[in-house]
């Protein structure tokens, strides 16, 4: 054994995780490292001349809006995944072909983030709203795929840890509903009234996630734990 394993075969986490399950952790948590420094390669420094650095980093606004909010975004779907794949066991073809629609649909984040931005930095409202729904529906498929990773797991409780209560899964996937129906929101905002609107509501909804997030609750644990 290992130092800080049990003889069951327990760590002070819990249940060890099998090597498929820690596996497919580790590349999942490399993916969400490529897409996060993904994010920053959208802010450039502007080609100004002498005495205009100031309005012309003032006025790239949009971008820096549009990195906050996928950033957010990201980094909530990154503890989401990882508080999720600590309550799992073991995992077979179905799951980690979830897991996978979970990371397409986030790696399209930088795509839509740059697209968003210089919409509204250099587009007139017709590319503004263009940009807006672009955004949104790339929310919409990111919470499309967390809805159907959580009803899977809500539906094969066999594959998690014994410990995980019955309604873990059911209140998560409730969660990806919610966001789900907050970009379709700011989708039809954005295109019928204001896109700035639009992008208060890109805003709030990583809020939203990082105030219901269960891996905050993993980080609060482990900065309290038991004992």
């Amino acid at each position: 054994m290992g130092a800080g394993t049990s003889s069951d075969g327990t760590g002070p986490a819990g249940p060890t995780l099998r090597r498929e399950t820690s596996r497919l952790l580790s590349f999942s948590d490399g993916v969400f490292a490529i897409i996060i420094t993904l994010l920053v390669l959208d802010l450039q420094p502007p080609r100004v001349g002498r005495g205009q650095l100031l309005h012309a980093l003032v006025e790239q606004w949009p971008a820096y809006l549009a990195y906050v909010t996928s950033y957010l975004y990201v980094a909530v779907n990154w503890l989401n995944h990882r508080a999720a794949f600590n309550r799992v066991e073991s995992s077979g073809k179905a799951l980690q072909w979830y897991n996978l629609g979970v990371l397409f649909s986030t790696a399209l984040l930088p795509f839509a983030t740059s697209v968003v931005s210089q919409a509204m930095r250099d587009g007139d409202q017709a590319d503004q709203r263009t940009g807006v729904v672009v955004y949104g529906l790339v929310g919409v498929l990111v919470s499309v795929s967390w809805l159907g990773l959580y009803h899977y797991l809500a539906r094969h409780h066999d594959l998690l840890d014994q410990t995980v209560p019955r309604r873990f899964f059911p209140v998560e996937r409730a969660r990806a509903a919610i966001g789900l129906l907050g970009y379709v929101l700011a989708i039809l905002v954005g295109f019928l009234a204001s896109p700035l609107f639009a992008l208060v509501i890109f805003l709030l909804l990583p809020a939203f996630y990082s105030l219901t997030s269960s891996g905050l609750y993993e980080l609060r644990r482990l900065r309290h734990p038991r004992g």
